[in-house]
């Protein structure tokens, strides 16, 4: 794949372009609002645990999780788990961060589609992900048309699951800033809203580069283009 200049241009230059860019861009801000404490006086996992019992959600637990904005929901255990930085911080970051993983347990609760739908896709999107690159790498040396079109049906599933992620992320971070809105000062909402826009590029982009090699696929495929590369 790496001697695949089309590949090169198509795929992973814009990848490292889209993908750095916007990890960057969330490693900034959350750094910049870190350091800005939220006039609530709250802790992220003080502010989640607030939240969930204004939304009535008391079964939803709140926990720690190491690692640097690792902070997800898990919906199997009905669980917000925050990052060091989020769950202890008492900044505008953490609680920006904070919130929105209860927009995502909002989101469980009230039977939100699309949420529903990443979810059932996530056995489909990790064997995909994972299987469909040793069919795509198998074909630079094998040249099957049957094996690689088996990876590209694979990574089509990966895709498809990107796609539907942003709009579930979009969504957890309008709920957050509803939320925020009667919880903190409204000269922090700016700060807030810089936080969760910066984090939810990243999934746009994840989004653009998995689209670029889907489409890379299938021009090798013939599937547009009118004949394959061979």
């Amino acid at each position: 794949m790496w001697f695949d200049t089309q590949y090169m241009v198509m795929v992973l230059l814009p990848g490292l372009l889209l993908g750095g860019g916007a990890a960057l861009l969330v490693k900034l801000r959350f750094r910049k609002y870190s350091k800005i404490p939220s006039r609530s006086g709250l802790s992220g996992g003080e502010m989640a645990v607030e939240i969930l019992r204004r939304n009535g959600l008391n079964g939803v637990g709140v926990e720690p999780r190491e690692g640097f904005l690792s902070d997800h929901y898990d919906p199997t255990s009905r669980t917000v788990r925050l990052s060091p930085d989020v769950y202890n911080g008492r900044s505008v970051a953490a609680v920006a961060v904070a919130a929105h993983e209860v927009g995502h347990a909002i989101q469980h609760a009230k039977a939100y589609g699309p949420m529903a739908l990443r979810h059932a896709a996530v056995p489909l999107a990790s064997i995909g992900s994972n299987l469909s690159f040793f069919l795509l790498i198998g074909d630079y040396f094998m040249n099957v048309y049957n094996l690689m079109l088996a990876g590209v049906i694979l990574f089509g599933v990966v895709v498809f699951f990107q796609l539907v992620t942003v709009p579930v992320e979009f969504n957890a971070s309008s709920r957050a800033k509803a939320q925020l809105l009667t919880l903190v000062p409204a000269s922090e909402a700016d700060g807030v809203s810089k936080v969760l826009s910066a984090a939810a590029l990243t999934y746009v982009a994840a989004l653009v580069v998995a689209l670029l090699e889907l489409v890379h696929w299938l021009i090798r495929l013939g599937l547009i283009g009118g004949s394959r590369d061979e």
